[in-house]
């Protein structure tokens, strides 16, 4: 079987990525180590969090940007696919003040909330700062997105292989052959590779530059920590939030299908084990992260009862900088749009790969490798 574009990985990126290469006219193949979304890699389940608060300019940008794409999809499935339940952002390290500012520069609708105030507006969650609001945030649901995506890409004429883990990819005349693990091979003109957590063990055996790869940011995979916690009140109104005190940074969010609708998901950042590559995930749980996590909900969150009902690990994959790659060299595209927070971005960022592959269009030069990450 041969092809124009090979896409490894069916994550929201790899999805993403061969969706717009198909719109482009494109013939792709899309191959998938497992299945579409599987809950081995890092775009699984019902709830990631959307928000617009971010620190720089450049990714409250990309996330309106992604919003045309988000529409699209949602026309697609035929339902929405974020939930607009609203985000918070409070805690000394968080800075509510500093992104409020970027938000007004970009004008993104948010508002300040004193913090009296925001305790009275959401007696359930126990603010220790001042709180910024904006009502565009929410949680998206990433398995739903992936499996329009794909359905998308095989509307535009994809073809989708699962079971299928790529080894090693060979430079072969023109274009390339692909070994997956079994012997089993695929040729193909260019090369779009979205391993996630598995890109440390594959990056060496793709025929890349030599100083593309020593060039390339250190990839740093951790087995994240997730536990749901049950409401007290099931009828409160609970936004997605992200809180950062002096002792540790947590999210949470309304956690959807995964765990029964019936709590939020809460989590420390960068709180897991690390990892050499998503191979070594272990699938337990951290008994000291969720000691950390249970406190943090026993002083921060009053409103869920501070006993996870249910619990998971999931990865992350992140660069020092927390910065995506999406770069290539010489007809093969690394889309890396870890470090976790990439699920937002997914529309766009198949559409940033696209142009990288193709050599059309321009991507923010702050996810080329080679340029200064500090």
């Amino acid at each position: 079987m041969s092809s124009q574009f090979l896409v490894v990985g069916a994550g929201l990126a790899g999805a993403s990525a061969a969706w717009r290469l198909t719109e482009r006219g494109c013939s792709v193949t899309l191959v998938e180590r497992d299945v579409p979304a599987s809950a081995q890699g890092s775009s699984h389940g019902s709830a990631r969090i959307f928000r617009y608060a971010y620190p720089e300019r450049t990714y409250v940008d990309l996330v309106a940007a992604s919003e045309p794409g988000w529409a699209e999809l949602e026309a697609r499935h035929g339902a929405a696919l974020v939930i607009r339940c609203g985000a918070l952002d409070f805690g000394a390290r968080r800075d509510p003040h500093g992104l409020a500012a970027v938000l007004a520069a970009a004008g993104v609708e948010h508002e300040l909330v004193p913090r009296e105030q925001a305790r009275e507006r959401w007696p359930h969650v126990a603010v220790d700062t001042d709180v910024l609001h904006h009502a565009a945030g929410g949680v998206l649901d990433a398995e739903t997105t992936v499996r329009t995506m794909v359905a998308a890409a095989r509307a535009g004429g994809a073809e989708v292989l699962t079971g299928w883990p790529l080894q090693r990819l060979e430079r072969t005349g023109a274009g390339f052959t692909a070994h997956a693990a079994d012997g089993r091979t695929l040729s193909a003109g260019r090369v779009v590779v979205s391993a996630g957590g598995w890109l440390p063990d594959l990056l060496g055996d793709l025929p890349l530059p030599a100083g593309f790869l020593a060039a390339f940011p250190r990839l740093e995979v951790r087995e994240e920590n997730a536990f749901h916690f049950p409401y007290r009140d099931a009828g409160a109104d609970w936004p997605a939030l992200i809180h950062e005190d002096e002792d540790l940074s947590v999210y949470a969010l309304p956690g959807g299908r995964d765990a029964g609708f019936r709590g939020q998901k809460v989590a420390e950042f960068n709180g897991g084990r690390v990892l050499p590559s998503a191979a070594a995930r272990t699938g337990v749980v951290d008994p000291a992260n969720r000691a950390r996590v249970v406190d943090h909900v026993r002083r921060f969150l009053p409103g869920l009862e501070p006993e996870p009902y249910a619990e998971t690990t999931c990865l992350f994959t992140s660069t020092p900088t927390e910065d995506f790659v999406v770069d290539g060299a010489e007809g093969v595209t690394v889309l890396s749009p870890c470090s976790g927070h990439g699920a937002k971005f997914a529309p766009l960022l198949g559409e940033v790969a696209a142009d990288v592959a193709l050599g059309t269009g321009s991507v923010p030069e702050r996810f080329r490798v080679g340029v200064a990450r500090g």
